[in-house]
């Protein structure tokens, strides 16, 4: 249950409710199937599977919730085929032009008429809340993914006063500066084998590197040519491995096998505790990962 893509966002005020507090918020919105014209449902399900009532699971201080989005999936290709038949049906038989608006008219048709037979598709997305340190850490791949959850408990708490972190200085310029001087490459960080490179004056400029040691000469070439690292593969604290990207986002965080050993000792046969095991380690990990890591980019921005 460790998450895969972190983006992490600051409490800019205290965050007070309480795990019955929470409960009873999420309750109001907890997610229930599409009824069968419907293109989509958003809503809270049970962060544990072994808990299916609990909407908001608490370890030592920390909160986890997920939310679970249905979609129904209708092929575009097919409703145009349709949309298209019956068009021409219409032409052939009225000997008459179907314009936009009738177009559209049958195409909204089509859909109700598709969506009762539709697959749908199914997709959950956690968060962990961890008010006593002041972050909310959501795993998604995207930003768009991320703020869909977070849209959707502030319209469920009233209010939830979370902002971006800013740094000071540019992670792009900084990871660059670690591989064009490794001996300032800060403490409990270490750089790995993969890295991406953007040029700012070239359209479509990247280039990826994968496997390779990113001290080489033809590497360094494209650093003095004037490309900056946008991402950049790293193990933290011999605990962590993951990219960080250039908007301070994680992905594809995996443990190290130091840790894994570690969790393995304590890991329980009882999966509720299992559960409970991984999420404390997991806070602990994000919020003392994340300010060293603002840190090392100069810290957080004051800026109006």
């Amino acid at each position: 249950m460790w998450f895969k893509n972190l983006i992490f966002y600051r409490f800019t005020e205290q965050f007070t409710h309480s795990q019955e507090q929470l409960q009873e918020k999420l309750q109001e919105h907890a997610f229930s199937p599409c009824k069968s014209q419907e293109l989509s449902r958003y809503g809270w399900s049970s962060p544990c599977k072994t808990l299916e009532q609990e909407l908001v699971h608490e370890v030592q201080g920390f909160f986890m919730i997920s939310a679970f989005k249905e979609e129904k999936i209708l092929p575009g290709s097919v409703v145009k085929e349709m949309l298209n038949d019956k068009v021409s049906q219409i032409e052939h038989e009225q000997a008459r032009k179907v314009y936009k608006k009738e177009r559209d008219q049958l195409k909204d048709e089509i859909v109700l008429d598709l969506l009762p037979r539709a697959f749908s598709k199914y997709q959950k997305t956690f968060a962990l809340i961890a008010p006593q340190q002041g972050w909310l850490v959501v795993d998604a791949s995207s930003h768009k993914r991320a703020e869909e959850l977070l849209s959707f408990l502030r319209g469920s708490l009233g209010s939830l006063p979370v902002a971006l972190p800013d740094v000071q200085h540019s992670p792009s310029a900084i990871m660059s500066h670690w591989l064009e001087n490794h001996a300032e490459i800060p403490q409990h960080f270490e750089i790995l084998d993969e890295c991406e490179l953007r040029d700012n004056l070239v359209e479509g400029g990247v280039i990826r590197i994968k496997g390779q040691q990113l001290e080489d000469d033809e590497f360094v070439a494209h650093l003095e040519a004037g490309k900056r690292v946008v991402k950049l593969s790293v193990e933290w604290d011999e605990q962590l491995k993951f990219v960080i990207q250039d908007d301070l986002s994680i992905k594809r965080l995996k443990l190290t096998e130091q840790l894994q050993e570690q969790l393995a000792e304590e890991n329980s046969e009882d999966e509720i505790a299992e559960f409970d095991t991984n999420m404390v380690q997991m806070g602990l990990e994000f919020t003392k990962l994340y300010p060293q890591l603002i840190q090392v980019f100069g810290g957080e921005a004051d800026r109006p």
